[in-house]
């Protein structure tokens, strides 16, 4: 199956995860406090259950299947797979449990530690992106239109195609809305030395890769903890418009299906002649 129709078959997939999420959201949920501090609601359980039936109905994408509400393989066992798919049923839970919308679903499928397809749904606030190696990214941000998919109208006709940012002044960063942190501030302070007016904003979970993909944003720095799952989807979208996911350090493409799952300080850039520029 060419990736455009593999992505066609998952937004259905999404869209119900989204359902299940704001059924939780729109109720007087509680929520739990997992070993790592992170909290933990229905919402997450509920979306993990609606995709991991969902993608075990593809019968042609059988893959293995690494989630943030799942049990993790040893690397043993990890180390072999080829393709897998990566999955976080509810990023940014805590933007979740406050309320203000910022919470998304990401779906994404890797191939030699590679992202080359994602999904990244805001149900909340209407918004759906998914791209892929090869074909580039779209964007749903209107609600109507994301009704209209729900009742099987082709996403390809009802989107916007994603393009990055060429504008540089001003020079947009997005970060964290709550992990923004005195690294993060150093950056911004080194980057405008050579940039002049820096923008900045402030948003939750993986959106922020889709505003550098959609163009709303020139880059996204992170240099608090992630995880595989927290990025993957949002990378694989950033990547097929043409952009990149560095390693702060080494300055290398992410590389997914470590020995350890948890990613390094990265830089998400709209087009790699940006990187190579910073």
């Amino acid at each position: 199956m060419p990736r455009k129709e593999l992505l066609r078959a998952l937004l259905p997939i999404a869209l119900e995860a989204g359902e299940a999420v704001l059924r939780v959201y729109r109720s007087d949920f509680t929520h739990e406090v997992k070993d790592d501090f992170s909290p933990l609601t229905r919402a997450d359980t509920d979306s993990q259950d609606v995709i991991q039936r969902g993608l075990s109905s593809l019968s042609d994408f059988d893959f293995p299947l690494l989630s943030e509400e799942a049990d993790a393989p040893d690397f043993a066992t990890r180390s072999a797979w080829s393709r897998y798919w990566l999955v976080d049923p509810l990023d940014g839970t805590r933007e979740f449990v406050n309320r203000n919308g910022e919470f998304t679903i990401n779906i994404a499928l890797v191939e030699s530690g590679e992202p080359v397809l994602g999904v990244v749904y805001a149900p909340e606030l209407a918004k759906l992106y998914f791209g892929a190696r090869g074909v580039g990214a779209w964007c749903v941000d209107k609600a109507e239109a994301v009704a209209a998919l729900q009742t099987g109208s082709d996403p390809f006709d009802a989107t916007c195609k994603c393009a990055p940012r060429l504008e540089t002044s001003p020079y947009i960063v997005v970060g964290s809305r709550s992990h923004r942190s005195e690294t993060f501030e150093n950056y911004l302070e080194e980057i405008g030395r050579g940039r002049g007016a820096i923008e900045t904003l402030g948003v939750g979970s993986s959106l922020k890769f889709c505003m550098v993909a959609q163009g709303a944003a020139n880059e996204y720095p992170r240099f608090g903890p992630t995880m595989e799952w927290d990025t993957a989807a949002g990378d694989a979208i950033v990547r097929a418009v043409g952009g990149c996911v560095l390693d702060a350090n080494t300055r290398e493409p992410l590389c997914y299906n470590k020995a350890e799952l948890r990613n390094p300080s990265f830089i998400c850039f709209g087009e790699k002649a940006a990187a190579k520029r910073a």
